[in-house]
């Protein structure tokens, strides 16, 4: 079976992972690079394992959080249509079989706020996990805050944990912003819709979500 220890170390993948990356980067976006791959393919794996699930299913969801920007590569635009199939021909190269495929492919192309849904536990952790990488380590260059609201937005985030109450099926987003920076309001205004959609992922697994932000329950 493959694992995510074999994607994370794929040539292809890399390659892919860091010139999508790099191209981000030349447009201004926020880092989207093999720590942030790495960070939500953790995450992902820890929402359904916390919650019991298989933990084939598990691994496919981390497999899927490695490989969900990889369709930047081509454009940022729809770029989770793309990478689901960019992501298709390597799964396919390495052997897995196309039972697992479809689920994490299907995850990869459900997993943007604007287009996506939580169609399975796989796509509903993943868009858990990426939504949730919130943290002043993701601007590129801090000089443009004053400009830019998602970078002062990200960079007025100092420290970011998701927690996972298997129990109480709950899911809390915990962060903490330094409001001289960004005032919490516009984090709403840049996120509103991925936390919508976080609500709709923690829903698909019957969970509750809640967003704390400062110490202040804001969902």
């Amino acid at each position: 079976m493959i694992t995510l220890k074999e994607i994370e170390r794929d040539e292809e993948v890399l390659a892919f992972l860091k010139e999508a990356d790099r191209q981000l980067e030349a447009m201004g976006y926020t880092e989207h690079g093999i720590r942030h791959s790495k960070l939500v393919a953790q995450r992902a794996r820890e929402i359904l394992l916390s919650l019991k699930f298989p933990k084939r299913e598990a691994e496919l969801a981390a497999i899927a959080g490695f490989l969900h920007d990889i369709g930047n590569l081509i454009n940022r635009d729809r770029h989770e249509e793309s990478g689901a199939i960019l992501s298709f021909a390597i799964l396919k190269r390495l052997g897995m079989p196309l039972s697992e495929i479809t689920k994490v492919i299907s995850a990869l192309g459900n997993h943007h706020e604007t287009t996506g849904s939580p169609i399975s536990p796989i796509a509903a952790a993943l868009i858990l996990a990426d939504k949730s990488d919130v943290h002043s380590s993701r601007v590129r260059n801090p000089d443009y805050i004053k400009f830019d609201i998602h970078d002062r937005v990200n960079y007025a985030v100092k420290e970011t944990n998701l927690t996972v109450d298997g129990k109480k099926r709950r899911i809390r987003l915990n962060l903490r912003i330094d409001t001289k920076i960004a005032p919490i309001m516009e984090y709403f205004e840049i996120f509103l819709s991925r936390m919508l959609i976080s609500r709709r992922a923690a829903d698909f697994l019957k969970c509750s979500f809640e967003l704390f932000i400062n110490g202040m329950k804001l969902i």
